[in-house]
C-alpha cells in the first residue's frame, strides 16, 4: 500500500479491525517514510452479478437500491440501525448466497419481503405494496390477510 501523502512504498498497519459486521476491514496504517497515519478499509470484491428485471433488461447488481428501498419501508418505525444493517447484510448475503451470475428482481423481492417480515410487519406491507403493485384494495387486503397465515405471505400477484 503506498502513502497517499508521499508515495512511499512501505507502510506499517498498526491496528486492524473488523467493521460492517464483520464483512468490512479497517486497518490503520503509518506510512515508513513520512509517519503520517491513515485508514484503509478492505472488503471482499464479490462476482459481478445481474439483475433481469421484469421486461428482460439486465443490468448491474446495486446493493445501494435494496438498501434505499428497505430503508424507505422502515421510516419512522422503531427497528435501530443495527437491525437495520444485520438486515441489509442477510439480505445481501442470501442473494450471493444463490451463487448465480444472474438473479431476478422477483427473487430478490421475494428475499426482501422474507426478511422483513421477519422484523416489522408494517415494513413488510410498505414493501409489499411497491414491490406487488396491488391492483386493488382487495388484494392487498388479502396480503395483509397473509400475514395472519406466513405460508401464504410470498405468493406473488400477477
Amino acid at each position: 500500500m503506498n502513502c497517499p501523502f508521499c508515495n512511499y512504498t512501505n507502510t506499517l498497519v498498526i491496528d486492524s479491525r473488523e467493521t460492517g459486521y464483520g464483512k468490512i476491514t479497517r486497518r490503520r496504517r503509518e506510512c515508513e517514510k513520512c509517519q503520517v497515519r491513515f485508514s484503509t478499509y478492505e472488503e471482499v470484491e464479490l462476482l459481478r452479478l445481474s439483475v433481469v428485471k421484469k421486461n428482460g433488461e439486465k443490468e448491474d447488481y446495486d446493493k445501494n437500491k435494496i438498501e434505499t428501498g428497505v430503508r424507505r419501508a422502515l421510516i419512522k418505525r422503531p427497528v435501530s440501525q443495527d437491525k437495520i444493517a444485520n438486515l441489509l447484510g442477510d439480505i445481501e448475503y442470501t442473494i450471493r448466497a444463490l451463487e448465480k451470475p444472474e438473479v431476478t428482481t422477483r427473487e430478490i423481492g421475494r428475499i426482501v419481503l422474507k426478511k422483513l417480515s421477519d422484523l416489522d410487519e408494517v415494513a413488510y406491507v410498505r414493501f409489499a405494496s411497491v414491490y406487488k403493485s396491488f391492483s386493488s384494495v382487495e388484494s392487498f387486503k388479502k396480503e395483509l390477510d397473509s400475514l395472519d397465515n406466513p405460508g401464504f405471505a410470498f405468493e406473488i400477484e400477477h
